[in-house]
């Protein structure tokens, strides 16, 4: 049987927003407010890397976890990758997507990379020591991302302070999804808490969640998300250097995705009674702030 034809980019686009739709309904949202190209090189991206993570975490979609990722997962991952980058269409959507957008625009191979070695740690059973442990964590895991989105959106690749910026986006954005997923993280076997922290808290390693100590676990929370709230203050200095769309997209996503870590922190020991997400009207009262935001940059 013959091989099916590669997609073409409408093709590519097309299946790319149908996977963000699904995979993300705040960073969907947010990305609808970017103008035509950055939306669609935005949706190509993302493409990738859900399917990455995806793949890690043997989930669909960010779906329940099934199990612990395995190194021969990230290596097929990484083999794929290099293909594509080295601009062969290997006939799989998301490997197909990315090499469409690094065919658009300049995205630096090595922010790549960086996102791909988030992935290894997860495989290698990897657990954060102490702070820069959890902040290299979390800019291989989403700052690269924010990075690679940063020069997708039409940032100079060589425009490092702006690049920074967009990497504590991501870092700020990661903070809040560990704030929300303590439960879920457990579950699966994972903890992104770093150990000093636990100690610090007086919180078993083993069981951060258990009720006796779970006092501990919020004074904690609290600790990381003003941390988030912190690296997203730094990002939000850099807005002005985009486009006005593309600067109320990022706003619209901050205020989103910022506002989960927030609403984790306010619910206190209530927080993985179940899962934290922020609501329609609240994201539309976000979107509708982020116009004046945009405006005001």
């Amino acid at each position: 049987m013959a091989a099916a034809a590669p997609l073409d980019r409408e093709a590519l686009v097309a299946a790319a927003g149908e996977t963000i739709r699904n995979g993300s309904k705040s960073f969907h949202a947010a990305s609808r407010l970017f103008d035509r190209q950055a939306r669609e090189r935005a949706w190509l991206l993302y493409s990738w890397c859900r399917h990455c993570d995806d793949v890690c975490d043997g989930q669909s979609l960010g779906g329940a976890a099934t199990g612990g990722s395995g190194a021969d997962r990230v290596e097929k991952l990484k083999d794929l990758t290099r293909r594509t980058l080295a601009g062969e269409r290997v006939g799989e959507l998301p490997f197909d997507a990315l090499g469409q957008v690094m065919a658009e625009c300049p995205i630096p191979h090595e922010f790549v990379s960086d996102h791909l070695r988030g992935f290894a740690l997860d495989a290698g059973g990897w657990r954060p020591h102490d702070e820069t442990d959890l902040t290299t964590y979390c800019y291989h895991v989403a700052g690269a991302v924010g990075c690679m989105m940063a020069v997708a959106m039409g940032v100079p690749a060589e425009d490092e302070e702006t690049l920074h910026r967009a990497s504590d986006l991501g870092i700020a954005f990661q903070l809040s999804n560990i704030a929300r997923d303590i439960r879920e993280d457990h579950a699966a076997g994972r903890c992104y808490l770093p150990t000093e922290w636990l100690e610090e808290y007086g919180l078993d390693p083993a069981d951060p969640l258990r009720p006796e100590t779970r006092e501990g676990l919020v004074r904690l929370v609290r600790r990381m998300v003003d941390m988030a709230d912190a690296y997203e203050s730094s990002a939000l200095t850099g807005v002005r250097k985009l486009p006005f769309r593309s600067r109320w997209a990022i706003l619209a996503a901050a205020g989103i995705y910022g506002g989960i870590g927030r609403r984790v922190a306010a619910l206190g020991a209530n927080a993985w009674d179940e899962r934290v997400v922020i609501r329609r009207r609240r994201k539309l009262l976000t979107i509708v702030s982020a116009f004046g935001g945009a405006l005001a940059a």
